[in-house]
């Protein structure tokens, strides 16, 4: 027995270093690295990508920078170190060169070149005086267009959240964060000072943490011990990059719609690369804030089958699980709420003395957590009939009883028209008499789970929050 403890629990330490060596975001540092050159993040790809533009644009920026004021959080007291860059206008500078349509000149310390510039003529003065061929300073470029703007948002614990499992000391936890920053940039035109074309984007930012560990007694006096785990924080400065890159790109594409400024060929507007940007443009109404996607999958109407469980609690003991089948017809006016009508056949029974075939009738009302997810929980609630059949299934001389019933259950859609769906709820009888057998102070009620398919049919719902981009 001692051998096969010890044989499991090094199974157990194998597995754990395996599961935390193996993953492809997992690194450990052993020594000292060397500089290399800056990482290229996907919108730096895609900004080199862009078609050709007739005429580069000469841009000033002068100041490009971080207005939220907001410090690096901090769980030990107060942190006096910015959440963000301040560096932003240098960020702005290269996505410009990188884009390869705009021909950037310098602003920001545009006082430091005026003064060299002054000891350029100088030093031309004194050393070519008498001369009749002096050397001309060529005059500075001047800008068509300014961009202005900034970092106007950091939002922190944007979402948190993890997930754990322990057993007899073994187990691991994952925790995540997810931050947001969000950059405006615009378009001002030198000549008349009219505000050509603004553009926001945003970039959220991701730290997570993932640990294992092992905690047990192999043998009497014998603890056995180990931990493994890794923190994964998404650099700010690359996701700062990556939105001030993505506004660069946003603005060309913006400004060629717009007429603002031309490509080299005209026939390039259906370049893979501007069609891949206008179809994300139109996702927009349709995803949340962090890019997932919001559809309504599910139609107006739905018609649906399944088993119906159910679990009597009544005047007689011994209960068991009595099975039959539930048929549900339900029309949602809007995304997340729907009226549902029911018919089941089932059968309420104990382990020796009741057992009656029923039949119930329920009308009520749904609400759906999620209604443009895939997965959805959903809660529900509503009243009914129930009567048993005694003859026969379709025996309906017997008296009905009323009902009410509250429960909530879980619904996966397999593709744009049919969801699986699990449910379960409490149902309570307006009368002891059900089981005609009246005992105690409570009344007859019993316990339903439900397992089905739903078909959804008819016309789509209307996504009350769709707008339109076009002009």
């Amino acid at each position: 027995m001692t051998r096969i403890n010890y044989s499991l629990n090094l199974i157990l330490v194998l597995l754990l270093l395996m599961i935390c060596s193996c993953g492809k975001r997992v690194y450990h540092p052993i020594s000292n690295s060397g500089a290399r050159l800056g990482e290229a993040t996907a919108s730096t790809i895609r900004l080199k990508n862009l078609p050709p533009p007739k005429e580069k644009i000469i841009v000033a920026v002068y100041k490009f920078r971080d207005q939220t004021g907001q410090y690096k959080p901090s769980n030990n007291g107060a942190s006096w170190s910015t959440a963000v860059t301040q560096g932003a206008t240098t960020i702005l500078l290269k996505a410009l060169e990188n884009s390869s349509w705009f021909v950037p000149i310098e602003r920001e310390n545009v006082s430091n070149l005026l003064n060299e510039r002054k000891i350029i003529r100088s030093s031309h003065s004194q050393y070519a005086a008498g001369t009749e061929n002096k050397p001309v300073l060529p005059a500075l470029l001047f800008a068509g267009v300014i961009l202005e703007g900034g970092i106007i948002s950091y939002d922190s614990n944007v979402i948190t959240g993890g997930s754990g499992l322990r057993y007899f000391g073994t187990g691991g936890s994952s925790q995540y964060r997810q931050d947001r920053v969000t950059i405006y940039l615009r378009a001002v035109s030198t000549s008349n000072g009219k505000i050509l074309k603004t553009v926001y984007t945003s970039k959220t930012i991701l730290s997570q943490a993932i640990d294992v560990g092992l905690f047990r007694f192999v043998n009497f006096g014998r603890l056995l011990e180990a931990e493994t785990g890794y923190t994964y924080n998404e650099p700010s400065e690359m996701a700062v990059t990556e939105a001030i890159e993505k506004a660069v790109e946003s603005l060309i594409i913006e400004g060629i719609e717009g007429g603002l400024w031309n490509l080299k060929e005209p026939r390039m507007i259906v370049d893979e690369s501007i069609l891949a940007y206008k179809k994300e443009r139109e996702m927009i109404p349709r995803t949340d804030i962090f890019g997932k996607e919001i559809n309504n999958r599910r139609k107006r109407s739905m018609i649906g089958g399944g088993t119906s469980s159910l679990y009597y609690m009544g005047d007689y003991p011994g209960a068991r699980i009595g099975t039959g089948a539930e048929f549900q017809y339900k029309y949602s006016p809007r995304a997340a709420f729907s009226a549902y009508g029911t018919y089941g056949l089932s059968t309420l029974t104990t382990e020796q003395y009741y057992k009656a075939d029923v039949s119930y009738l329920e009308a009520g009302l749904e609400y759906r957590l999620l209604p443009f997810d895939v997965f959805t929980p959903y809660i529900f609630g509503g009243v009914g009939l129930i009567t048993q059949n005694e003859t026969n299934r379709f025996d309906f001389n017997n008296s009905f009883y009323q009902k009410t019933n509250i429960g909530g259950g879980f619904e996966y859609m397999l593709n744009n028209n049919v969801g699986l769906r699990i449910s379960a709820d409490y149902n309570y009888i307006f009368s002891d008499e059900l089981d005609e057998v009246q005992q105690g102070k409570y009344n007859d009620f019993y316990w339903k789970g439900n397992v089905g398919l739903n078909f959804y049919l008819g016309k789509d719902l209307k996504d009350q929050r769709k707008f339109d981009f076009k002009k």
